[in-house]
């Protein structure tokens, strides 16, 4: 028997339709060596108030690289879970900064971690909880958050990861004195996380993320992407199933509008997410932002007929990249989401595409400006800061909103000197006939032409 199908074995009748079953994927990254296991009851893991869901789940995972901890361990690990080391509070609760070495455990590698405390509000707490252990507790992949440990004592249930600097996507875009993302590292962080979309869509058995978005997209020192919070993963369909039915979970403006309906989840649903994530990177727009007027407050509603004319397109990119980007880029991107964003999910792009098609991207260097450095004059509707100003990211994840204050029109651009910068040229290109998309987004063919917002 399999490793993965021992351990998933081990939690009895998978019935419920939030936790995943098990799955046989051949993917290298995901081996790992054989474990023990006595079989407990679907009924006691679901259980908080189990009495042996400890010791079930420590046999279960006996031989792997996962730890549980205890509760004075986890005291240690995070000095008595001081403020000092709070990062912020997410959904499932507070998470906060520690670290772990051999005093710890022994042969324990020392390393940062993030210690999230679960805020178990009923069952579908625990089961969340229980759900996120199976998933990465047998899963491996660069692009997938690392768990690290769990704590399950008493009423407590914790679980450790690797701690990840740079925070959230959601905090790097939208934090109002963040440092604007260079254009380069926002195609790496989204081929990074469509990587790891692809590592769990093309299983044997495949597994729905299901709550695919900007908060979940945590990244490392150097900005490597990596998806986190698997308490909503839910098996997909296989033996010729068209979709799977269930209940409706994710969070709004991500949620694919076929699932929002009929609570009939497939692949194509995280598609749809990822093209929301996708155009928040393009746009520095948040998935709903209810600061805008009504007609703007859905970033993929508000997008798609921007995606329809070659002269707003532009205007959908994010003013804080100042025009250094790739245009060709910018445009197979802006393709590249509008498919993804379909109300058609089976007009959507499969997961590999897209991870081919932002390779391409990221490899279109050669018509990005290059230039002397533009100040840009701030505004009483705008008052972002420069590229200069640069915020302490601490893995930090927060409920509050941050209004986004990116304006539709085109602002002032001025130099150091106070002279009027030049309108950026739109370039239109010749495309070939595909019925399917707007003319101007159909295989972008090579051109000189680059754009040139951003120069003086």
């Amino acid at each position: 028997m399999s490793r993965r199908t021992s351990i998933w074995s081990c939690f009895g009748m998978l019935s419920d339709p939030e936790i995943p079953k098990p799955k046989k994927v051949v993917d290298s990254y995901q081996r790992m060596s054989p474990i023990s296991f006595r079989s407990p009851g679907f009924k006691d893991l679901s259980d908080p108030n189990s009495t042996t869901l400890s010791a079930d789940l420590s046999i279960s995972f006996a031989g792997t690289n996962l730890y549980a901890f205890n509760l004075n361990e986890l005291r240690l690990i995070t000095q008595n879970f001081s403020s000092s080391n709070f990062l912020g509070e997410g959904g499932f609760g507070p998470v906060h900064k520690g670290f772990i070495d051999d005093k710890v455990r022994p042969r324990l590698r020392a390393r940062p971690v993030a210690v999230k405390i679960l805020d178990l509000d009923g069952t579908q707490g625990h089961r969340e909880w229980l759900a996120e252990i199976l998933v990465l507790g047998q899963l491996r992949h660069p692009h997938l958050v690392k768990l690290i440990g769990y704590c399950c004592e008493d009423e407590h249930r914790v679980l450790v990861y690797e701690y990840m600097p740079r925070g959230s996507l959601e905090n790097q875009l939208f934090r109002r004195f963040s440092a604007s993302l260079p254009w380069l590292t926002r195609v790496k962080i989204a081929l990074g996380a469509a990587k790891g979309l692809a590592f769990l869509h093309e299983a044997e058995k495949p597994i729905i993320y299901r709550d695919f978005k900007a908060s979940n997209i945590l990244l490392d020192s150097d900005f490597t992407p990596k998806l986190s919070d698997f308490g909503l993963a839910k098996d997909g369909p296989v033996d010729g199933e068209t979709h799977v039915s269930t209940k409706v979970f994710g969070t709004e403006g991500y949620a694919a509008p076929e699932y929002l309906m009929t609570g009939h989840l497939t692949s194509a649903s995280d598609i749809y997410s990822f093209g929301v994530v996708l155009l928040e990177i393009l746009t520095g727009r948040k998935a709903i932002d209810k600061t805008r007027p009504h007609r703007e407050q859905n970033l993929a509603d508000w997008a798609r007929p921007q995606l329809q004319s070659p002269r707003r397109l532009t205007r959908l990119m994010d003013p804080r990249l100042e025009g250094q980007y790739s245009e060709m880029g910018a445009q197979k991107a802006a393709l590249l989401a509008y498919q993804c964003v379909s109300h058609r999910p089976k007009s959507r792009p499969k997961i590999t595409a897209i991870v081919n098609t932002l390779n391409v991207i990221l490899d279109m260097v050669h018509d990005i400006p290059s230039g002397p450095f533009v100040y840009t004059a701030p505004s009483e509707h705008s008052p972002r800061p420069g590229p200069n100003v640069v915020a302490h990211m601490d893995g930090k994840r927060e409920n509050g909103h941050c209004r986004n204050l990116t304006q539709d029109r085109p602002m002032i651009r001025k130099d150091i000197t106070g002279l009027r910068a030049p309108k950026p040229a739109t370039v239109i290109r010749t495309v070939q006939s595909d019925p399917s998309v707007p003319k101007h987004l159909r295989n972008v063919s090579k051109s000189p032409g680059h754009h040139r917002m951003g120069r003086v």
